[in-house]
């Protein structure tokens, strides 16, 4: 046999050893901590273009790639330097302090994400459209609750949890996670008993006890709900009943979904590989929706940090919201009580019985 023959023999049987090793390794096993538990441990990030729901124009749960382009893209430009409302223009561009602080405090996604090798339109799997499957009533609710978040400033319990500090914006430590369009980092952290989950966004930390499945008494609501953990194989699974009903409504890039203190929601977290964990949920609650709906949502790990994120009850803040929205009440009563201008027409007369 010639040098070139034995050359191309050893090249061969390397190949056949790599193809057995590759097909005896299996599939990924996550590492383990001290206890023997799987290490979910480390910073997480969950930004994305991807939200709760499917946007319009986009009408299947995968897309390909020229399409994801086309929709990042798109997205882009709609961002960059959008007027601030319908009548009024964008601001100018300027850089008079050096940087960008929209890109710097926003850390807004360009991209669409991806799960085990499809680009995603909706976290939502389950209906198929990617949509909320509500009952009309709790439609009609979610419909209210979005015109009372631009509308009613009564007083300060009617103002959304996280403009009043309580909990991160549209809930984003969950459950179910949502992905907040800033501070979307998530950090785990674990114990032999207990899962912490601690939210960038207005560092909230969801504590998961592991031992047992039973959960308080049904009259005890805590933020974030009664949440209580088990491993199932390499997969931790976390339940959450008896919501707080002040956090009713969370939100995801414009979609009011409400998680009542009766919903149960479900997670399932597995490590996928040395820098991913494939997150999935489902929320089960028939007196608000018609089905139980479910989704997925990939967790990317990155180096960090996880900054403090300073908001607190009782912020100066909010005294200026409301009373903001006394000076436009008194603006309105003072305009409908003033004499009309001279040379003004008379005031139309009611339309007849």
């Amino acid at each position: 046999m010639t040098s070139v023959q034995v050359t191309r023999v050893g090249a061969a049987v390397l190949a056949l050893a790599c193809a057995a090793t590759t097909a005896w390794a299996g599939p990924y096993r996550a590492p383990r901590t001290v206890y023997g538990a799987p290490d979910l441990q480390g910073v997480w990030s969950n930004a994305s273009l991807t939200h709760m729901q499917r946007p319009t124009g986009l009408t299947s749960l995968a897309v390909s790639p020229a399409e994801a382009s086309r929709y990042e893209h798109e997205n882009a430009a709609k961002k960059k330097h959008a007027p601030v409302t319908s009548d009024t223009p964008a601001p100018p561009v300027t850089d008079s302090v050096g940087q960008d602080a929209e890109d710097l405090y926003f850390l807004p996604s360009s991209d669409l994400a991806r799960v085990g090798g499809q680009i995603r339109t909706s976290w939502i799997v389950d209906p198929a459209d990617g949509q909320l499957p509500y009952t009309a009533a709790a439609r009609a609710e979610a419909n209210a609750a979005e015109y009372g978040d631009d509308h009613v400033f009564d007083n300060p319990e009617t103002r959304p949890f996280d403009e009043r500090c309580v909990l991160g914006v549209g809930g984003s430590a969950g459950p179910p996670l949502v992905n907040p369009g800033e501070n979307a980092q998530l950090q785990i952290l674990q114990t032999r008993d207990y899962v912490a989950i601690l939210a960038e966004m207005n560092h909230d930390v969801r504590i998961i006890p592991l031992r047992g499945r039973r959960h308080a008494s049904s009259a005890i609501k805590p933020w974030m709900g009664d949440s209580v953990g088990w491993w199932d194989g390499d997969t931790l699974v976390v339940e959450t009943v008896n919501f707080n009903p002040g956090e009713r409504w969370h939100w995801n890039a414009g979609d009011y979904v409400l998680i009542a203190e009766g919903a149960k929601v479900t997670e399932r977290f597995t490590r996928t590989g040395s820098r991913s964990i494939l997150y999935r949920f489902s929320v089960d609650d028939r007196a608000n929706y018609t089905r139980t709906w479910s989704g997925e949502m990939p967790l990317r790990q990155t180096a960090g940090p996880i900054y403090e994120y300073a908001c607190h009850e009782g912020n100066y803040a909010l005294p200026g919201i409301l009373a903001g929205a006394r000076k436009a009440e008194r603006d309105v009563a003072a305009a409908s009580s003033a004499p009309d201008r001279p040379g003004s027409p008379p005031p139309a007369s009611p339309p007849a019985p």
